[in-house]
């Protein structure tokens, strides 16, 4: 974990309510026992450590996204819930048959959204995987909840035309996954932002060294400016904080790339403050 002292500090004014919309907490492993086979080790993701760093960078409100590591179990992201108070939200992850009563409980601890890990269904015929989507889409209407789907590009792509159809709202993380080295192409990349204008879609401005992986930052830039560009009111920011596997990276060098994706000042209040507010409740 990179110390605070070595975090960059903002270079650009951070509006006042400021949501980090994409962040992860992780516990002991004697409370909280992670699946059966998890993709990486446990990571160093304390909320008091995040507290300091959300300090330093100028932020007041974020949102805690359950992590593959444990699952459908919302324990450990919960329990970080009751802690942080009315200055956070959660996405949360739940089996198939989850009841209503469930999903009521969910939202009286803070839950405002609900996380479909679709990479665990990529090969799955693509409609079973609309199913899937339609029925979970049923369950949360009721709580004016959205969809937020982690989701590779390929998958996206195919999906282009059934989301449009959504009368949920729903996020796609980490610009829509669209790498080229998956055979996506820059006319697959307008299609999805089409989705902005036309559907409820909304695109998160985070993880770019997941899509860019070892070609820097700079290899994404256009993607972000072009969602920006296309409709800044359905953007939001995330740190993707502890930026598993490589807990070191800089939180506050990510948070300033902002200042070239966005660099308008009206549409950064829009991407940290309003749309995080609309989709998640703050008041």
């Amino acid at each position: 974990m990179l110390p605070l002292a070595g975090l960059t500090r903002p270079s650009f004014e951070v509006p006042k309510g400021a949501c980090d919309a994409h962040m992860h907490v992780f516990g002991p492993e004697s409370l909280y026992p992670h699946v059966p086979k998890p993709h990486y080790t446990l990571p160093d993701g304390k909320l008091d450590h995040f507290h300091e760093l959300m300090t330093v960078l100028h932020l007041e409100r974020y949102i805690i996204v359950q992590p593959s590591f444990y699952g459908t179990d919302n324990r450990c992201m919960l329990d970080a819930l009751k802690v942080a108070g009315q200055r956070a939200r959660g996405v949360a992850m739940v089996e198939d048959d989850v009841s209503s009563a469930e999903l009521e409980a969910l939202h009286e601890q803070g839950i405002r959204g609900l996380r479909l890990d679709l990479f665990k269904r990529a090969d799955r015929p693509i409609a079973e995987i609309q199913a899937y989507i339609t029925a979970m889409a049923a369950k949360i209407a009721p709580l004016g909840w959205h969809l937020q789907f982690y989701v590779p590009g390929r998958v996206v792509r195919d999906l282009i035309g059934f989301l449009g159809t959504l009368t949920a709202p729903y996020v796609i993380d980490h610009m829509g996954y669209m790498m080229e080295e998956d055979g996506l192409t820059e006319r697959d990349f307008q299609k999805l932002l089409t989705l902005m204008t036309e559907s409820h879609c909304y695109l998160k401005l985070s993880g770019p060294y997941r899509v860019a992986k070892d070609k820097g930052y700079g290899a994404v830039a256009h993607v972000a400016k072009a969602i920006v560009e296309t409709d800044a009111s359905r953007a939001i920011w995330g740190s993707d904080w502890p930026h598993i596997p490589k807990s070191g990276r800089d939180t506050g060098e990510l948070l300033n790339l902002l200042v070239e994706w966005a660099p308008d000042a009206a549409d950064r209040q829009k991407i940290l403050v309003d749309n995080p507010n609309r989709l998640f409740g703050f008041e």
